[in-house]
């Protein structure tokens, strides 16, 4: 392994690192496969609440343990190689500052993604990556292999990690909302549905921009009894109808634009159809069904990001990224066309009509 870095002056980092192109090809091997250390350590300084106890400023590890009730030389430790991967920063007398890649690891930063990284960390998705190359060979989900249950399932019967899991997604989709609703003009839609929206930050970001629209939030009875506070926040509360129910049966009819937002990544090619199908029937006339998702490239080329993501799905929820082409194709079979892709910042709204 290439030797440490860290400088002796006030703060570490100054001295070269090497490019990846520099180093030798089983060190670079070596970061990969130990790529998960890296991500579970992220997922424990979230966890911890590292970033949070340096909000207001720098900090001794002592300060810091106290904060967090942690071991002081453990805590040091873990402190030490978040700030060699850009999270917080070292200086002398064993003191720490937030970075602004740490800022996103603190519970109140609008770019937060703190409970996205714990649920990373947990058991339930870090064993489940376990099963992968099980997954690979058999074509089977890994989580229900692993732990004995389908995803939905166990976070059903888990709720403390429902409840992580929940404002993963929460944090995650907030990051998506603002280039989705600026990219995309929802404003020659008189009803927006939510399907699977959740608590609703995508509809109220969509209300708020177009204050002629009026919006369904639908999902499953438990999610909706607890939805709506980002609805009343936005001040739109009083233009969306709240209803629970399931996607696989029926969802709300006469809305003139469906939106799914990373909804049907989460299913195969047989329940995708049943989803997007409901939505057809369910469609008024001239209608949109808007999927919003992370689109594969046709043609080779890197998209790391996405095919991780394509993975994930195939190790946790049985689904899995599409490109373009399968889009077009799983749309036909659902009594839809493709009309177009708007791209919008991560994710891109894959429009359809009825067929």
């Amino acid at each position: 392994m290439p030797s440490d870095t860290r400088s002796s002056g006030t703060t570490h980092g100054t001295a070269h690192t090497p490019g990846p192109a520099e180093l030798p090809v089983p060190v670079r091997l070596l970061q990969l496969v130990t790529g998960g250390w890296l991500a579970q350590a992220v997922s424990a300084a979230a966890e911890l609440g590292l970033a949070d106890a340096l909000a207001a400023g720098p900090r001794s590890v002592r300060d810091i343990a106290d904060a967090t009730k942690t071991h002081a030389p453990s805590v040091h430790r873990l402190l030490r190689a978040c700030a060699d991967i850009g999270l917080f920063e070292e200086h002398d007398e064993q003191v720490f500052s937030l970075t602004e890649l740490g800022e996103a690891l603190r519970d109140d930063s609008p770019t937060s993604l703190r409970h996205f990284a714990i649920w990373t960390g947990l058991p339930a998705e870090r064993h489940a990556w376990a099963g992968l190359a099980d997954a690979v060979r058999t074509g089977r989900t890994a989580f229900a292999d692993v732990l004995g249950t389908p995803v939905w399932d166990y976070l059903g019967e888990h709720p403390d990690v429902l409840t992580v899991f929940d404002k993963a997604m929460t944090e995650a989709s907030r990051q998506i909302i603002s280039p989705v609703v600026a990219a995309y003009d929802f404003g020659a839609f008189g009803t927006v549905v939510d399907v699977g929206g959740g608590r609703g930050a995508l509809l109220a970001a969509v209300l708020a921009a177009y204050p002629g629209t009026r919006g369904v939030l639908y999902d499953r009875p438990e999610v909706i009894a607890s939805a709506g506070e980002p609805l009343r926040a936005a001040g739109v509360a009083d233009r969306v109808d709240l209803v629970g129910g399931d996607f696989f049966d029926a969802v709300p009819e006469g809305g003139d634009a469906y939106v799914l937002s990373n909804i049907i990544h989460d299913w195969d090619d047989d329940l995708s159809r049943r989803i997007l199908g409901n939505c057809r029937d369910a469609l008024a006339d001239g209608g949109r069904v808007l999927l919003v998702e992370a689109v594969l490239p046709d043609r080779p080329r890197p998209a790391p990001t996405v095919s991780l993501m394509d993975l994930d799905m195939l190790v946790v929820a049985g689904g899995r990224q599409r490109t373009a082409a399968e889009f077009d194709t799983l749309l036909g079979q659902s009594g839809l066309k493709l009309s177009r892709i708007v791209p919008g910042g991560h994710c891109a709204v894959v429009e359809a009509v009825r067929a």
